[in-house]
């Protein structure tokens, strides 16, 4: 029961059975067009109501009677078929790859440009209070400016022979 539940809910279910909808929806549409407007244009070229009964094919059966076969009804199918696929094709495939390609481009001129705002690293950050704090107790800045001067009045540190002043 678990395995099933977990099957449910994942998303591509989900999204097939709206395709499945979406889809039926959509054929009821198409199949009334083809029923409602191609077949009987058609029909009319082959002398008959709808392509149901075009083109038919009489042959013997075995028991001495006829079979009749309507080679129309399959033009038909064929021609509800191609319809259903280029309107799928020109009305979401075309869309959504034109839409990926300019998400795609979006995204590799997104990359390709340096960020304008970027906000300065911690330890900039902590230069600059350090810079801020020195000036404003009257010190001069020591000469190299670097992170690894400290003030000459600094106390001894616990560094490799008191070298070092925190």
């Amino acid at each position: 029961m678990k395995g099933f539940k977990e099957f449910l809910l994942r998303g591509n279910v989900i999204d097939l059975a709206v395709a499945v909808v979406i889809g039926a929806a959509f054929t009821a549409i198409v199949t009334a067009i083809v029923n409602a407007v191609i077949n009987p244009a058609i029909g009319a070229v082959f002398n008959a109501k709808s392509l149901d009964k075009a083109l038919p094919v009489v042959i013997p059966t075995v028991s001495n009677g006829h079979a009749t076969m309507y080679f129309g009804a399959v033009i038909g199918a064929a021609l509800n078929f191609v319809i259903v696929a280029a309107v799928v094709y020109f009305a979401l495939v075309l869309p959504v790859n034109h839409l990926k390609k300019v998400a795609f481009e979006r995204v590799q001129k997104n990359q390709e440009q340096t960020p304008q705002d970027v906000p300065p690293t911690d330890v900039e950050v902590l230069l600059e209070i350090r810079d801020l704090l020195r000036s404003q107790n009257g010190a001069a800045l020591p000469a190299g400016g670097g992170a690894h001067v400290a003030p000459s009045d600094a106390p001894e540190g616990p560094g490799i022979g008191g070298s070092t002043k925190l």
